[in-house]
C-alpha cells in the first residue's frame, strides 16, 4: 500500500460531497427525509445480515478491476471489524458512489457482481463509525460527525422543516450520506500492510458483535464459489483463524478450508452456460440493468474422489446464488450461480421474463450436466418430489422435469444408453434376473442399480414388480429344473409380498399359481400320510423345481411339525367345529401332533381343534377334560366342561390330548403387552374372571397414572371360578406345583409412563387370596404361623400344610407393613381392630396404630368404632368419643375418655379423621405459680445435645388445669408444676427426652443420690 497522506489532505474531496447534500436538505427537507428513510430500510431491512457478503463482494470487483487473484482478509478483534482487500484501489468516484444511495459506479457493460448503489450500507447496521482507506486516502463515514455537520448546517441557515424533521429522529441522520476526509494511518488492529484496501468498523455494540460473529462462523467455501474474482478468504476471530481458498482443476474449481478442526477440499464438476437476453425481456427492470444484455448461469456440484456426487458442505446454502446468496431457496445438491434479475435489496429473485429465461436455460444445462455422470450418481442429481418450496424452485422442477426424462443419461443391461422415458426397470430381484430378462425387455436398466432410488419415482421410469413378473410368467410352458433356474435367479432379491402368484409346478403335473401353503418334499419318502395331507388341503412341489424361495414364499418342507404349523392347517382347525364332518381333520391332526411332539404351548390355535367328547358331539379341545384329569375332581359339578370321548384316548393317548390343549390341570393363558386401561378385558379371546378388576386395584397401587402402564408378559389361571368351594385344598395343592406356582408366586412386572419399574401381585395371587378357601378361609383373613406379634389377635393362624412362601402369594398375612401396602389392607385392619371378640395387647396395639399413622389417609375409610385405652383397660369404643392424645400432661384431662396412644398422634389422627388431645382443651391453668429456677441437679440427666432445657418454671401448691388438679403442664408454653414428679416429666418432655423422666424423678426427690443413680444409668447402657 502506499503511504498514507498527511492529516488534513482530502483527496476524495469529501468537503464538496457534503456541501452539496447538506444544501439539498437545507432547501429541501423531504430530501433528507427520504435519504434517511432509505437508509434505514437498507441497513435495518434488506441489508441487515449481509454486511460480510457486500464486502466480499466488493472485494471481487476490486480484484477483477485489478486483474489479480483476490484476497479478502476479515477480521474481528474486540469490537472492530476489519475487511482488507486487494485489487483496485478506491476512486473518488468509487466513494462518491458509496456516499449516493442506489448509484452505483459499477453500470453497462461492467459484469461487477455488485450493481445497485446500496450495498456498503449494510454497515450502518452494525457501525456507526466506519473508516476506508486505500492507496493512502482514507474516508470515513461517522455518526458523531454527521450530526455535528447538520447541527453547524442548522445554526447557520436554520431551516425549520430539517430541524423538525431531525427532532422527530431523536437527532439521527443519514452517516453514510455524509464522508469525511481521514487519516490514512488510522486502521484496525490487524495486520493489512498486504492489502490494498481495508475497511475498518466500530461495532455498535455486543449485540452487534455478536452477530458479526454469527456471519464471520458461516464464511467461507460458498463464497469463493459465488465470487470467482476471489482466491483467497482469510478469517480472524479474536485470534483464531479459518483460511479458504480457491484453485483451477481442469477447469473445475477446488475449494479448501482450512481451520483448528482441520482441512477440508471440496472438488466441484461445473457447467456454464452463457447468452444474451432479448432487450423486450428486460423491459420490467431498472434502467440501468436494462444494460446489462448479457447472461450467464453455472451449476456447480460437489464430487467424491470416485466421481459420485457429495454432499453439499456445511457453509453452503442451498439457495440460488446471483452470484452471492440469494434468500430464494433451491433445495438441490448442486449449486446454481447465475445472473438472476434480484430486489433492491439483493435477497430474492425477482419474477419475470428475464428469470423465466434463465430457469428454462438452467433447466437444459442440469439435464446435460447428468451425461458427464455415471448412471448410478446421475441418479443422486435428480431432483424429489417437494411440496412447496417458492417460486424459483417449483419454476426450476417444473422446467427441469421433461428434459431429464428426454436425457439419456441412463444405461440399459447391455451398456446401450436410455432415456427415463424408455427405460424399463425390474421392482425386484437381483443382477441375475436382470440378465435372464434382458433380452425380452428393451430398455431393462441394470439389476445392480438401486430399485428404490427415489430419482427413479421423479423420473417416472417403468416398473416390472415381483407381481408383474409372475404375470408374466403365468402361460410360461417349462420343464421343472427351468423353473427352478428362475427361483434361483428370482432369490437374490425378490420381493415375496409380490410373488403370491409365482407359477410352480407339482408332483401331480399341474401348474399351480402361487407357492403358499405347498409342501416341499424332503429327501427320501414322503413322511406323511397322504389322506392325511388330503384333509389339510396341502399341495407337494415337484422334486425337480424345488429352491429355497419356494420356502421364503410360504412353502413349508413336508415334516409333521412344519405341515402342523401351515396357515393352512391353522385355518382348518379354527373352523373345525363347524365342518360337516370334524373326525378326519382331527385325526389327520392328532396324528401331527403325535409325531411331532408338537403342543398348544407352541401353536395355542390348537385348542380350538374340534374332538368327540363322551356324549358323541364335538367341542373345542379348550372345553373338554382328558378322562380322569386331575382338574375334573377339583371342579363344581356345573362347569362347563365335557370330557374327551374314550375311544381318542385309546388311539392317541392322554399325553396327545393334553397337547392338542385338551384339559388335564389348570391352564396357563398369556398376553404379551397388556396394557392397564379400559381394555384390559381385550387382551385374551376370553378373559380370566374379574380381570378388570385387579387392574384397578394395580392402577391404585402405581398411583393411577394418566396413561395405562403395561405389562410386558400377563400369565393368568384360568377358570379358577369353576373350583367348588369344599375342593379347594386339591385345587391349591395343584397351584403349588411346577409352572402354575409360579403364575401364582412370581409378582407381575409393570412397565410404568415415566419409565420406572413397579411389581406387583400377580393376577392369580390376587384372585385367590380373597375367593380361595384355606381351612374354611379366604387367605387374606389369616396369618402365617411366623406372622409378626402385632397381628397375633386379630387373624387366625393358617393351617400348617401350606408351604410358607406359596401362602404368602396367596395374602396370608405376615408383616404389618406387607399388610398396611394392601390397598384393602388399612381398613380390613381397623375393621379387626373394632371386632371385641378379637384381641390386643397393649403393646401390640401401639405397634399397630404407629404403624397405620404412615399411610396414605386417601387409601383409609375413617373408622365408627376404634380400639383405645379406657382406664388402663383396652376397649372398643366409638371413634367420636375417643381422643389421639399427642402430649402426656393431657392424660389426667381425660381420664373418662377412650384414649389412642401413638408414637405419631398428628399424623395418625389425620389418616383416622379423630381428635387430637390438644385441640380439645382449652388449657386454663390456676393462678398462684412462682417462678423458680430448674434445681441444677437435672442439666446431669439431660442429654445437652438435645433441646435446650429449660432455666425456669413456674411452681404451684396447686395445679389445675381446665378444673383438673394435675402434677404438671406445658401446653401454653411455659412449664407449670406441682410435684418433683410433675416437674421431672415437664423438664423430660420439653427436652425430647422422656425415657429419662424417672430417674431424673428420683434425683430431684434426693439431689445427693445423684452420683448414684448416674452410675446406675451408665450401667443400664
Amino acid at each position: 500500500m502506499a503511504e498514507p497522506l498527511a492529516t488534513g489532505i482530502d483527496p476524495y474531496d469529501t468537503a464538496e460531497l457534503r456541501r452539496r447534500v447538506l444544501a439539498a436538505w437545507a432547501d429541501a427537507p423531504a430530501r433528507f427525509r427520504e435519504d434517511a428513510n432509505a437508509e434505514e430500510d437498507f441497513a435495518l431491512g434488506g441489508y441487515r445480515d449481509r454486511v460480510v457478503v457486500e464486502l466480499a463482494q466488493n472485494a471481487a470487483d476490486a480484484a477483477r478491476r485489478a486483474g489479480v487473484p483476490g484476497r479478502l482478509l476479515l477480521s474481528l478483534e474486540g469490537r472492530r471489524l476489519v475487511a482488507a482487500n486487494t485489487g483496485a484501489p478506491l476512486t473518488a468516484e468509487g466513494v462518491e458512489s458509496l456516499a449516493t444511495l442506489r448509484a452505483s459506479t459499477k453500470r453497462g457493460g461492467d459484469d461487477s457482481v455488485g450493481r445497485f448503489g446500496v450495498g456498503f450500507s449494510a454497515v450502518a447496521a452494525l457501525s456507526d463509525d466506519v473508516t476506508v482507506t486505500s492507496a493512502g486516502a482514507a474516508v470515513r463515514f461517522s455518526a458523531d460527525l454527521a450530526r455535528a455537520a447538520v447541527a453547524e448546517l442548522l445554526a447557520g441557515t436554520g431551516p425549520d422543516g430539517l430541524a423538525a424533521e431531525i427532532e422527530r429522529r431523536s437527532g439521527h441522520v443519514p452517516m453514510l450520506r455524509l464522508p469525511f476526509a481521514a487519516d490514512a494511518a488510522a486502521g484496525g488492529a490487524a495486520d493489512t500492510r498486504d492489502y490494498d484496501t481495508v475497511v475498518s468498523l466500530e461495532l455498535r455494540d455486543d449485540t452487534a458483535r455478536e452477530r458479526v460473529r454469527d456471519l464471520l462462523s458461516g464464511t467461507g467455501e460458498a463464497l469463493l464459489l459465488a465470487l470467482p474474482g476471489l482466491a483467497e478468504i482469510r478469517v480472524l476471530v479474536d485470534g483464531a483463524e479459518r483460511v479458504a481458498t480457491r484453485q483451477a482443476s481442469g477447469g473445475d474449481p477446488v475449494t479448501t478450508l482450512r481451520d483448528a478442526e482441520g482441512t477440508r477440499t471440496t472438488r466441484w464438476h461445473t457447467l456454464t452456460r452463457t447468452g444474451e437476453f432479448d432487450p423486450a425481456l428486460l423491459a420490467d427492470r431498472p434502467t440501468e440493468e436494462r444494460g446489462r444484455t448479457a447472461w450467464s448461469l453455472t451449476w456447480a456440484v460437489p464430487v467424491d474422489d470416485g466421481g459420485g456426487v457429495a454432499p453439499l458442505p456445511p457453509d453452503v446454502e442451498p439457495v440460488v446464488h446471483a452470484p452471492t446468496p440469494t434468500d430464494t431457496g433451491l433445495d438441490l445438491p448442486a449449486v446454481l450461480i447465475g445472473t438472476f434479475p434480484l430486489g433492491s435489496d439483493r435477497r430474492a429473485v425477482q419474477p419475470g421474463p428475464a428469470t423465466d429465461l434463465l430457469l428454462s436455460e438452467a433447466a437444459e444445462a442440469y439435464a446435460a450436466l447428468l451425461r458427464r455422470f455415471d448412471a448410478a450418481a446421475a441418479l443422486d442429481l435428480v431432483p424429489g418430489t417437494r411440496v412447496g418450496g417458492g417460486h424459483v424452485d417449483a419454476g426450476f422442477r417444473a422446467r427441469v422435469a421433461e428434459p431429464l426424462r428426454s436425457t439419456p443419461f441412463l444405461t440399459t443391461e447391455t451398456g446401450a444408453p436410455v432415456a427415463p422415458r424408455d427405460a424399463v426397470l425390474l421392482d425386484t430381484g437381483g443382477a441375475g434376473l436382470s440378465a435372464v430378462l434382458a433380452e425380452l425387455i428393451p430398455g431393462l436398466l441394470p439389476g445392480r442399480l438401486n430399485p428404490r432410488h427415489p430419482a427413479l419415482a421423479a423420473l417416472r421410469v417403468h416398473r416390472l414388480g415381483s407381481a408383474d413378473i409372475a404375470d408374466l410368467l403365468a402361460d410360461t410352458d417349462r420343464p421343472p429344473s427351468w423353473w427352478a433356474g428362475l427361483y434361483a435367479a428370482l432369490a437374490a432379491g425378490a420381493d415375496t409380498d409380490e410373488l403370491g402368484a409365482l407359477p410352480v409346478p407339482l408332483a401331480d403335473g399341474r401348474l399351480v399359481r402361487g407357492p403358499r401353503s405347498l409342501l416341499v418334499p424332503q429327501e427320501g419318502p414322503v413322511p406323511i400320510d397322504a389322506e392325511a395331507l388330503a384333509a389339510l388341503g396341502v399341495r407337494l412341489v415337484h422334486p425337480e423345481a424345488v429352491h429355497p424361495l419356494l420356502l421364503r414364499l410360504g412353502a413349508v418342507e413336508a415334516g409333521p411339525a412344519a405341515v402342523l404349523a401351515d396357515a393352512r392347517t391353522e385355518a382348518a382347525v379354527r373352523g373345525s367345529l363347524d365342518a360337516d364332518d370334524p373326525e378326519p381333520l382331527a385325526e389327520a391332526v392328532l396324528g401331527l401332533v403325535a409325531a411331532s411332539g408338537t403342543t398348544a404351548a407352541d401353536l395355542p390355535w390348537l385348542a380350538e381343534l374340534a374332538l368327540r367328547d363322551d356324549e358323541d358331539g364335538y367341542s373345542v379341545a379348550a372345553e373338554l377334560l382328558v378322562p380322569g384329569a386331575p382338574l375334573g375332581e377339583v371342579l363344581a359339578d356345573d362347569a362347563p366342561f365335557g370330557t374327551v370321548h374314550a375311544d381318542l384316548v385309546d388311539r392317541y393317548g392322554t399325553d396327545v390330548l393334553r397337547a392338542v390343549g385338551a384339559l388335564w390341570e389348570f391352564t396357563l393363558v398369556r398376553a404379551e403387552e397388556a396394557a392397564l386401561g379400559e381394555d384390559v378385558l381385550d387382551v385374551f379371546e376370553e378373559a380370566p374372571d374379574a380381570l378388570d378388576e385387579w387392574a384397578d386395584e394395580v392402577l391404585e397401587r402405581v398411583g393411577d397414572p394418566e396413561l395405562p402402564p403395561v405389562v410386558p408378559e400377563l400369565v393368568c389361571v384360568a377358570d379358577l371360578d369353576y373350583v367348588a368351594d369344599d375342593r379347594w385344598p386339591q385345587a391349591l395343592e395343584m397351584l403349588s406345583r411346577g409352572a402354575l406356582r409360579g403364575a401364582v408366586t412370581e409378582p407381575a412386572r409393570v412397565l410404568l409412563p415415566d419409565g420406572r419399574v413397579a411389581d406387583v401381585p400377580s393376577y392369580t395371587a390376587w384372585w385367590l387370596r380373597t375367593r380361595a378357601l384355606v381351612g374354611g378361609a379366604a387367605p387374606n383373613e389369616l396369618r402365617a404361623a411366623e406372622a409378626e406379634a402385632a397381628l397375633t389377635g386379630l387373624y387366625d393362624e393358617a393351617p400348617a400344610d401350606v408351604d410358607p412362601e406359596f401362602a404368602r402369594a396367596l395374602g396370608v398375612r405376615t408383616t404389618l407393613a406387607e399388610l398396611l401396602a394392601d390397598p384393602e389392607g388399612p381398613d380390613d385392619l381397623l375393621a379387626r381392630l373394632a371386632d371385641p371378640e378379637r384381641h390386643v395387647d397393649r403393646s401390640a396395639l401401639l405397634r399397630i396404630w404407629t404403624a397405620l399413622a404412615g399411610v396414605d389417609a386417601d387409601l383409609v375409610t375413617p373408622p365408627t368404632r376404634v380400639r383405645a385405652v379406657l382406664g388402663g383397660a383396652i376397649v372398643v369404643a366409638d371413634a367420636e368419643d375417643a381422643v389421639v392424645v399427642d402430649s402426656p400432661d393431657l392424660l389426667p384431662l381425660f381420664a373418662e375418655r377412650p384414649l389412642i396412644l401413638t408414637a405419631a398422634p398428628e399424623e395418625l389422627a389425620d389418616v383416622l379423621d379423630l381428635e387430637l388431645a390438644s385441640e380439645s382443651v382449652d388449657g386454663e391453668v390456676s393462678a398462684g405459680g412462682t417462678l423458680r429456677q430448674v434445681p441444677a441437679v437435672a442439666d446431669l440427666f439431660l442429654d445437652p445435645e438435645g433441646e435446650q432445657p429449660d432455666r425456669t418454671y413456674l411452681h404451684h401448691a396447686e395445679l389445675v388445669v381446665d378444673g383438673v388438679e394435675v402434677e404438671w403442664y406445658a401446653g401454653d408454653g411455659v412449664v407449670h408444676a406441682s410435684t418433683s414428679d410433675g416437674l421431672a416429666r415437664a423438664l423430660c418432655w420439653r427436652a425430647e427426652q422422656w425415657d429419662r423422666r424417672h430417674l431424673l424423678a428420683a434425683a430431684l426427690r434426693e439431689p445427693e443420690a445423684a452420683p448414684l443413680l448416674l452410675a446406675e444409668a451408665d450401667l443400664e447402657q
